[in-house]
């Protein structure tokens, strides 16, 4: 199955029983649980701005998806995403920075400040612009 950001939510997030629970027999069920990238970024984004969660307990809810057998994604794209996450950043950006670069791009370009400092850090070529 191709997993919604909303089925991940109810399973994640518990907030409407009933759908909670149809989402987790159909995580349950399934052989492999395919998380698009953008899925993720929609996760962490409602995770964090919407339900308010810590950033910590964000990250715990995509490490687990990630440490599941069950679960295939752009691996490498998700755990940079995560790294970023972790490191006190934005996921999407992670992501966006490993994916852009495994398209034949160099430098993650920005005006956020911060992304580019952690990007720098996390070893991509990071800059904003002059």
């Amino acid at each position: 199955m191709i997993a919604d950001t909303n089925i991940l939510l109810r399973a994640i997030v518990g907030d409407d029983p009933k759908q909670s629970r149809l989402a987790e027999a159909e995580l349950a069920k399934a052989d492999a649980v395919v998380i698009p990238i953008p899925v993720f970024c929609e996760l962490v984004w409602v995770l964090l701005q919407t339900y308010k969660m810590p950033t910590s307990e964000v990250a715990a809810a995509v490490r687990g998806l990630l440490d599941s057998a069950k679960v295939l994604t752009n691996r490498p794209a998700a755990e940079a995403g995560y790294s970023l996450l972790e490191g006190g950043g934005d996921f999407a950006d992670g992501a966006i920075a490993y994916e852009g670069k495994e398209l034949g791009g160099d430098t993650f370009v920005s005006f956020d400040k911060d992304a580019v400092k952690l990007l720098s850090r996390h070893g991509f070529s990071a800059r904003v612009p002059t």
